[in-house]
């Protein structure tokens, strides 16, 4: 399975050049903040394209938060998942720290009292008001943030949400494979799609529980490969009628399965795009 989902069908937006394995927040505001030549559309062929992607693996996961008033995208890059997302909403704030990117959004959806787009500096977002947001909302972005933005973006989230607001936050699990003597990973073990290697779900859950936050579920997941190197975060205020519900953790190996389900279908019904 590792073999079949290359590194050119789910990781293209790994960087070229030579390097730390870890991204910091000024290597993803070199890397993101340029004119791409492909708007993302390809990271999703594992999944037999954008619409089956979303529909057969994003929406079934957030299907039970949308549709809401105001959502928040953090990472929206050229608005792969912000055009499912604003019909989804009354309201929708996008926030990247590339600046190219919130120009390619404000290109491509143009101005509206219903859309905002911001830069920002890949921690804080001072730009947004406190208890506007209900549902927050980050996939295939975070994954490459490091442990001090993760961690700054939570305590955020805490002032951010409203009352029963819910966030949807995929990140990196690659650090949970550390070992503890060295703090390393594993020689055996690479990191061939940039994942923040300071990241996991322990971390995640540990940064919300800090900012009066609880994550009511954590889906680990085999990103292109065999390790559970992501982790999708489902996280609520700790007052919330959300928080009430237990909180779960599932470590799906089959991920990728999943997505070679989705492809074949997609093939099968004709919702593949090239």
């Amino acid at each position: 399975m590792a073999k079949r989902w290359s590194k050119s069908k789910l990781s293209s937006r790994a960087p070229d050049r030579k390097g730390p394995k870890m991204p910091t927040v000024e290597q993803n505001r070199q890397q993101w903040n340029k004119a791409w030549t492909d708007p993302g559309d390809s990271w999703s062929q594992a999944w037999g394209g954008v619409r089956s992607q979303w529909f057969g693996a994003i929406l079934p996961r957030i299907h039970a938060f949308i549709p809401t008033d105001t959502i928040l995208e953090i990472g929206p890059g050229y608005g792969r998942w912000t055009q499912f997302l604003i019909t989804n909403c009354r309201n929708l704030i996008g926030v990247d720290l590339a600046e190219e990117c919130i120009r390619a959004c404000r290109e491509r959806f143009g101005s509206s009292p219903d859309l905002a787009f911001f830069a920002n500096d890949g921690k804080s977002l001072d730009m947004i008001s406190d208890e506007s947001i209900s549902f927050v909302f980050s996939f295939d972005s975070l994954v490459h943030a490091d442990a001090d933005a993760m961690e700054a973006y939570v305590n955020e989230l805490s002032r951010k949400l409203i009352h029963d607001g819910v966030a949807f936050i995929h990140h990196s699990n690659l650090g949970a494979y550390k070992n503890g003597a060295n703090g390393e990973l594993p020689e055996q073990l690479s990191n061939p799609h940039w994942r923040s290697e300071n990241m996991s779900g322990k971390r995640f859950e540990e940064f919300c529980r800090m900012a009066d936050l609880r994550c009511i579920s954590q889906e680990m997941i085999n990103w292109g490969g065999d390790v559970l190197n992501d982790c999708f975060s489902v996280v609520a205020r700790k007052d919330s009628h959300w928080a009430a519900r237990p909180s779960r953790v599932f470590q799906n190996g089959g991920f990728m399965a999943e997505a070679e389900r989705l492809r074949q279908l997609s093939e099968l019904y004709g919702y593949q795009t090239k």
